[in-house]
């Protein structure tokens, strides 16, 4: 599903992400990055996205080299990916169910197959019932669960998520995590961008540590993790 080959990405600023990181996810797998903060974590989950590009090396995603996609081509590539961000980045003048038919909008679905959808990602987070509700008059743990019938609400094959449980008290995020891990068990793949530790070697099959943007040793090994030094 993901290959990174001798991947590297600076900045304009010059600063260095990530350097040399080579590393595969297969598909139906759930893998965890994690590593302190700057260690590059964001940086290879926007790779994957393509919301940015390598600077050298090669991003496989779905088997298309996101290096040579076109630009015209780009919406259609993200389509298939479902991103969960930590602090949801909900629109808040609009009701959960305008938050999670967004991505379904965008592509021109039509309506009939908008509302079954969206119904039935709210269904698969425990929302069903909220669809008329603001983001801001629900829980915290409410507004991830709406973040994560989003992603998931146009079917992706890959599942990225940054920092997920990252503004959660525990038991939230064990809600969170046990969502993941049921999108996992129906095939799709999860990668999850993390600092809890806790959170990581209870659910993870697979760990990338990431130090300094670099990555050293067999990085399919599973659990333990791989350590990764600059």
């Amino acid at each position: 599903m993901i290959t990174f080959d001798r991947v590297s990405k600076r900045y304009p600023n010059g600063r260095d992400a990530l350097s040399n990181v080579s590393f595969s996810v297969h598909t139906g797998e759930m893998m965890f990055l994690t590593g302190r903060s700057g260690a590059g974590k964001s940086t290879v989950l926007k790779l994957i996205a393509l919301l940015e590009r390598p600077t050298r090396g090669a991003v496989l995603v779905g088997g298309r080299n996101t290096q040579s996609l076109k630009a015209r081509h780009i919406a259609a590539f993200r389509r298939r990916i479902g991103v969960v961000f930590q602090d949801h980045k909900l629109l808040a003048d609009r009701p959960v169910y305008d938050n999670v038919a967004l991505p379904l909008a965008v592509a021109a679905t039509p309506l009939k197959e908008i509302d079954r959808r969206v119904r039935a990602a709210l269904d698969q987070v425990g929302l069903l019932g909220k669809e008329q509700a603001l983001p801001l008059e629900l829980s915290v743990g409410e507004q991830q669960r709406v973040g994560i019938a989003r992603a998931v609400v146009s079917k992706p094959p890959l599942l990225i998520a940054d920092e997920p449980t990252g503004n959660l008290d525990p038991d939230l995020s064990l809600e969170v995590m046990r969502l993941f891990r049921r999108f996992q068990d129906v095939g799709v793949t999860v990668v999850i961008a993390s600092h809890d530790h806790h959170l990581v070697h209870e659910f993870a099959q697979r760990v990338i540590v990431l130090e300094d943007g670099h990555v050293q040793g067999d990085a399919a090994d599973p659990l333990p993790s791989v350590l990764a030094y600059r």
